[in-house]
Parts: structure tokens; sequence; C-alpha cells
């Protein structure tokens, strides 16, 4: 039996917008980064000394923050934007969330922005299929400029979800 293999070639795009401050950003955006630059500064990370803030806002105003949290038997610690869903998801488990925003940096002020590692990506984007509506992520370093995309889809775009089981 022949096999015959086509490639198929495709390019995926991804839109997003960049803001040079956390004043040009929304009004509720602007409120939740200053929230998770106020939790980055709570960051445990004895370990790597990369310090990561998160904010969740929920639909109803209600705001839960995270900062990541190191341990010594790697890797027990827990992401800042997962200590974060979580506990807007324990505490207000059918409540929609609104947007995410995330502030990371190194000792040395981080000017690019820091975007959720792959498991963040994949825990966050549980919460999107769940809730059926896309949720924006801002995020940024200690400074300089914030991206926005429109979705974690954008940030994970073959996400792996509960449809495949």
């Amino acid at each position: 039996m022949e096999y015959s293999l086509m490639k198929t070639e495709k390019q995926l795009n991804i839109k997003y917008s960049v803001f040079e401050r956390v004043t040009d950003l929304p009004k509720k955006a602007q409120e939740l980064m200053q929230q998770a630059i106020m939790a980055r500064e709570n960051a445990y990370a004895p370990y790597s000394k990369f310090k990561v803030g998160a904010a969740v806002r929920l639909k109803n105003g209600q705001i839960f923050i995270g900062s990541n949290q190191e341990n010594a038997a790697y890797p027990s610690g827990l992401c800042a934007e997962r200590v974060a869903i979580y506990q807007a998801s324990t505490q207000c488990p059918d409540e929609e969330i609104e947007m995410i925003a995330i502030s990371g940096t190194a000792e040395d002020p981080t000017c690019y922005p820091v975007s959720p590692c792959g498991a963040c990506r994949q825990s966050l984007s549980e919460y999107e299929t769940k809730q059926k509506k896309l949720i924006p992520v801002y995020f940024m370093g200690a400074e300089g400029n914030i991206i926005r995309t429109a979705s974690i889809k954008d940030l994970l775009p073959f996400l792996f979800d509960g449809s495949l089981m």
C-alpha cells in the first residue's frame, strides 16, 4: 500500500494591541493592572528571583489577585495566574471572568511584556472554554509596553480542551 504525504502549510496570525503605559489602558484594565503590580510585590520567589502578580476581574466587579509562590521542592510552587483564577473560581464559581492582568519582573526591572507560561495558558483557557466567552489578557513587565490579547486562545491557539475527551 502506498501512502501519499500531502504537505499543507498554513499561517497563524495573532491580533494584539500594544499600549505604551498603564494610563493608556481602559479604566477597568488600568485598575486591574495596578492590582497585578501590587500583587507582584507579594510574590515569594527566593529561587528564581522572578516575581509575577496577576489580577482577575469578574463581571460582578470583584477582583482576585495572586502572586507566584515558589517552593524548594520544585515544582510544588504555583504561578500567579493560577493562584488568582483558582481563587476567583473557588469563591465565585458561576461568575463570568471579565479580564486578566499580569505583571512580571526579574530583580533588574523587566521592560518587556511577561506573558503566562504554558501551564497557565492551558489553565486559563479552561475558564474561557467553560464560560463560552472570550477573556482579554493584559500583560507587562515591571515597566514599558503592555500587550492586550482579546482571548486566551490568542496565546494558545491549539489548546487542549474537554471536547476531545
